[in-house]
């Protein structure tokens, strides 16, 4: 190399020199990146899509109609993030979403809003002893709530260690759960280990009611309603608020997009930068250390951490040589579960869909339309996934936020956003998404029909999204929302391998802070904002 040449290229590997790369510029990777930079750290991030925020991403897909394409609803996300980066002055606003609309095959509906009198009223009409129970059955939840919550902004204890500090994370958690009522304890136990359905039958009576209910069990997850350990992921998106309102879910302004753009506007400000079409091929290890990155084009980018937002299937075995990882923990992240199970079908509408059961636009179309009519109807509709078939007759939840946002529509125009469950990712032999994904979609319309006839009059133009469009688009092995099953055997210190749910992976300097690791997925921020916390502690303990 000449000497000119040489200065070029040293002056070059200076200039572009790190305090800390993220992989990922999805909300969890946005929070990490911010984080950092407020502590003064010089902070690359990179995103291989065009747009930021991963799942938590609006895109115009149709002219005129600005879709959530995958996550599409907001309640998880962590008020401390919300105040740290002072969200609302970068443009977040979440515009609440007003209860859950089931219709029903026999023409009538379960509709309960956050109006408490009113779905008093709308629960007794169907059975006066749910009525009575709703109120207790929502005490104590609000109770786990409480146990659980904390444990959300913690960094998981190491059980495995005698270090002082970790024993006292556990004992945080065994003294909130000694504090319990008895009965708060047996409800607590209860949710950990058991299905949503059983959970819900010794409250209920009414088979929608418990149907309805049930589905937030069994979101991202291959379980259906009567598999143990469901019970907790209900309890997971039970945890949701909004401006200290409990239970409440909404949508951002502008799409979900809006929240990861707000959230990437307050990390610019504090000195992050940013590229988007910037995948990367490898992480670069030597000596056991993270050195930098290798982008697709090949440019390389150094910096003295790796911070990783996506999965561990992509970061340990598609970006890391198996020869820089120890074989015990690469056999941990290969039994990682991932068994992506939904879908989404995205609807440009030239009208609102008219329900059978409620004729006419209204209220009720405002806030979450469940197609749940029953407790055998969502078992059924696992059956077919657990034989390789999306299902014939699938749980959809359905929202469409230009009733409350006009701006993601044309005037007079609307945008629906179907999530789909179920539709495994592995699909039986002799059948692939590419070939499935129309009849897919097709089914979706044909289920909504049934309770809304017009819905086939008024589609302008659709999005499929298979799982398999998830795992090549957005990254997410075999199209799991959450980066991984959010099942009783990967949770808290065991998320996502045991021993190393701290963030920190095998390789020094290389850190973990997406939906992978606790606290989990859905559009949370906690996961990025607890990385950042333990690599500034690293940071400041090898000063």
């Amino acid at each position: 190399m000449a000497g000119s040449d040489q200065l070029s290229w040293i002056k070059s590997s200076i200039k572009s020199k790190y305090d800390a790369i993220v992989i990922g510029g999805g909300h969890n990777g946005l929070v990490n990146a911010a984080y950092l930079a407020r502590a003064g750290k010089k902070v690359l991030v990179l995103e291989r899509r065009h747009v930021l925020g991963g799942a938590a991403c609006t895109e115009e897909i149709v002219q005129g109609f600005k879709f959530s394409v995958c996550s599409y609803v907001v309640s998880l996300l962590r008020p401390e993030i919300i105040r740290d980066l002072d969200l609302p002055r970068h443009g977040l606003e979440v515009l609440p979403l007003d209860g859950t609309f089931t219709p029903m095959p026999s023409g009538d509906y379960l509709w309960r809003v956050n109006d408490h009198g009113k779905t008093h009223r709308e629960i007794a009409r169907h059975s006066r002893v749910d009525a009575e129970a709703y109120d207790e059955f929502g005490k104590a939840m609000q109770a786990m709530c409480r146990f659980v919550k904390p444990i959300l902004s913690m960094v998981p204890p190491d059980p495995h260690t005698l270090n002082p500090r970790e024993l006292m994370k556990l004992l945080f958690v065994g003294r909130r759960f000694q504090a319990m009522s008895s009965e708060d304890k047996y409800n607590q136990v209860q949710l950990m280990t058991m299905s949503a359905i059983d959970f819900l039958d010794q409250w209920f009576e009414t088979d929608v009611l418990k149907a309805t209910m049930s589905a937030s069990g069994i979101i991202g997850t291959f379980l259906g309603v009567r598999s143990p350990g469901t019970a907790y992921v209900l309890l997971h998106h039970y945890m949701g608020e909004i401006d200290g309102a409990f239970r409440a879910w909404g949508f951002a302004r502008g799409g979900t997009g809006a929240i990861s753009n707000a959230i990437a506007d307050a990390a610019r400000e504090a000195g992050v930068e940013i590229r988007t079409q910037s995948g990367i091929s490898q992480i670069i290890v030597k000596g056991g250390k993270a050195k930098g990155v290798v982008l697709a084009n090949g440019d390389e980018v150094y910096a003295d951490v790796i911070s990783s937002s996506v999965d561990p299937r992509n970061t340990f075995t598609r970006f890391i040589g198996a020869e820089h990882l120890p074989s015990d923990f690469l056999e941990e992240v290969n039994r990682f579960k991932y068994r992506g199970s939904s879908g989404k079908v995205n609807m440009a509408l030239s009208a609102l869909p008219d329900f059978k059961c409620m004729p006419g636009p209204g209220v009720h179309l405002r806030g979450a339309i469940s197609i749940s009519p029953s407790v055998e109807y969502m078992e059924r509709a696992y059956d077919d996934a657990k034989y390789g078939n999306f299902s014939r007759r699938p749980y959809i939840d359905m929202v469409i936020p230009s009733l409350t946002d006009p701006s993601v529509a044309p005037p007079g125009k609307h945008v629906m956003s179907c999530f789909v469950q179920y539709a495994p990712y592995k699909l039986r032999p002799g059948l692939n998404w590419d070939d499935q994904k129309e009849a897919f979609g097709n089914t979706v319309v044909d289920t909504i029909a049934e309770y809304a006839p017009n819905i086939k009059d008024i589609i302008i133009e659709k999005q499929v999204v298979t799982p398999l469009d998830l795992e090549r688009e957005w990254g997410l092995s075999e199209g799991n929302i959450f980066q991984g099953e959010l099942s009783l055997e990967q949770l808290f210190f065991l998320r996502p391998v045991a021993g190393w749910a701290q963030y920190r992976t095998p390789i020094k300097n290389l850190y973990m802070c997406g939906s992978a690791t606790h606290p989990g997925g859905g559009i949370m921020g906690a996961n990025g904002r607890l990385a950042a916390l333990e690599i500034l502690k690293d940071i400041k303990g090898a000063a």
